[in-house]
């Protein structure tokens, strides 16, 4: 599954620089590595990069890093275009990335992809035409036994959801409001959605 865009595809920014906050975050970053082993800290500032240009990262974001780390912009592509965490042309304001592995799908993440193709109007890989919303299709999110279950954005995570709670979830989010993000069930972390069976009584 490729990451949802293609560089050459869309048009690009001249120039990139990080904030000074975000700058000083990427030189501790690259700080933890040995000297040489600087293009070890790729992955986290493309994160970084991702997080400060509205959930995308554009070549010159690439080419800046590439500058930072010492080196070439072809690797820094590589890896950019093979992860699916990173989106290589704009997205909505609100990525919705909807994971469909098996654990998923056992709990009905079928029905949550039907749900938010029908309250978007989209298709997987599309975003609305008010650019709030894009809608995407990835692989395990490592909360299986939580499922089905929604990433938004680069880190809020909605599990245990069904169609109306993802309807729910959608109409918050077009409001400009952030959902408590968890269980949409209020389970505690990963307990038996039925509540505790065992240890009941306090000693």
């Amino acid at each position: 599954m490729s990451a949802p865009g293609d560089m050459n595809a869309v048009e690009q920014p001249a120039s990139f620089v990080f904030t000074p906050e975000n700058l000083e975050k990427a030189k501790a970053h690259i700080a933890k590595y040995p000297p040489g082993r600087q293009a070890s800290a790729v992955l986290w500032l493309l994160y970084l990069a991702q997080e400060q240009h509205d959930n995308w990262v554009p070549r010159a974001a690439m080419d800046y890093i590439a500058e930072l780390l010492g080196m070439p912009p072809i690797r820094v592509y590589e890896v950019a275009s093979f992860y699916t965490m990173f989106n290589l042309k704009p997205v909505g304001r609100y990525f919705l990335q909807i994971c469909t592995t098996t654990p998923c799908w056992l709990r009905g993440s079928d029905a949550i992809v039907a749900a938010c193709r029908k309250k978007l109007g989209i298709g997987i890989g599309e975003t609305t035409s008010d650019k709030k919303f894009t809608l995407f299709e990835v692989e395990c999110l490592g909360a299986c036994v939580n499922a089905p279950i929604i990433q938004v954005n680069n880190g809020e995570f909605y599990e245990d959801l069904d169609p109306q709670s993802t309807e729910k979830l959608i109409d918050a989010l077009a409001r400009g409001e952030k959902p408590r993000s968890g269980s949409a069930t209020g389970r505690q972390g990963s307990a038996p959605a039925g509540g505790p069976k065992t240890l009941l009584e306090a000693k």
